[in-house]
């Protein structure tokens, strides 16, 4: 067993030791909860219009995209007709939603402000995670056994595909350069392509570990944080070398991820009913600072760094009544 494997098992036993605290407090502070009545089911994806304070979340089985307003914490409108929405995009200019479909494989275009519905493409099936790539203005939609489909955000063009091995969960785009991270948790694989060319580079694998769901990029630090929930770690890996850097264990069922580059810290949602919030602050290291309670698989998230807000997705079960948990990170 080499000293990575070992040091992975060794963390993974003592996972069950208390947390030290943040220094100065908490670094979640509950500001708020955003009742979602009515809504049944899991919930997936959120994104956010932050310049009009707009919270946009992915019903899935309640086949619904439930628009939230966040200055008066309410919901102003539900939007029907989806089948299993999962992934969600926003683009500015023009201002545009899009809603990828899991049941049929297509993903909508909607009109940021009316929320008409303006173009369906349809892919092979299974229709996932959205990313929007604001400076070349488009969108990147996972899909069926492995693609990354990419749109014209202003026309809602279908432009090509980047086929992958598997498929694709969470992915991630490079602000400084082409290439996007993609997880392949069925290969239990990071698959790096290249915007420019539409072609997987390089495949990296991730060790002992699988099932390999969330994803969070920090760019300036070249890192790729990969969370997997076999066993619920998060591995650091070098962007450049595509080395293995740090890993550390996290409670189970992690789902969601984000990295907070002003606080160097992640910020990882646990279906088990947490959030963990790792100090990131070493480059070759992370350390648990705080393990906050949510509740039983409230695993989807948004982190938005311009309101400074995390929000977490809790969905109906037994008493427990579906809402948007609203964290503030300035701590």
């Amino acid at each position: 067993m080499n000293r990575t494997v070992l040091w992975l098992a060794l963390s993974l036993l003592c996972c069950g030791m208390s947390v030290p605290r943040a220094r100065g407090g908490k670094p979640l502070r509950l500001i708020q909860s955003i009742p979602l009545a009515g809504v049944e089911g899991r919930i997936d994806h959120m994104v956010a219009d932050s310049r009009r304070e707009r919270l946009f979340v992915a019903a899935l089985g309640n086949g619904t995209v439930e628009v939230l307003d966040l200055r008066s914490a309410s919901r102003i409108r539900s939007l029907q007709g989806f089948r299993e929405p999962q992934g969600l995009g926003f683009a500015e200019s023009p201002l545009r939603l899009f809603v990828s479909n899991g049941g049929d494989g297509t993903c909508d275009m909607l009109d940021g402000a009316t929320f008409q519905r303006l173009r369906t493409l349809r892919f092979t099936r299974d229709a996932d995670n959205v990313r929007y790539d604001a400076t070349a203005n488009r969108i990147y939609v996972g899909y069926g056994g492995g693609a990354l489909g990419i749109i014209d955000a202003q026309t809602g063009d279908s432009l090509s595909s980047i086929p992958l091995s598997g498929h694709p969960e969470s992915f991630q785009l490079e602000k400084d350069g082409s290439r996007i991270f993609v997880n392949l948790p069925d290969i239990s694989q990071v698959a790096v392509a290249d915007r420019a060319n539409g072609r997987v580079t390089t495949v990296w694998k991730i060790g002992p570990n699988r099932a390999n769901y969330p994803m969070a990029l920090d760019d300036a630090g070249h890192r790729l944080f990969v969370g997997c929930r076999n066993p619920a770690t998060v591995i650091v890996l070098d962007t450049q070398s595509g080395q293995h850097l740090a890993a550390a264990p996290v409670d189970g069922d992690p789902d969601d991820m984000f990295y907070d580059r002003s606080r160097r810290r992640l910020y990882v949602t646990c279906g088990a009913g947490f959030v963990d919030v790792l100090d990131a602050e070493r480059s070759d290291g992370l350390n648990m600072i705080a393990r906050m309670p949510t509740a039983n698989g409230a695993r989807t998230a948004l982190f938005v760094p311009e309101l400074q807000r995390l929000f977490v997705a809790v969905p109906h079960r037994a008493s427990q009544r579906s809402e948007i948990r609203v964290f503030d990170v300035a701590q």
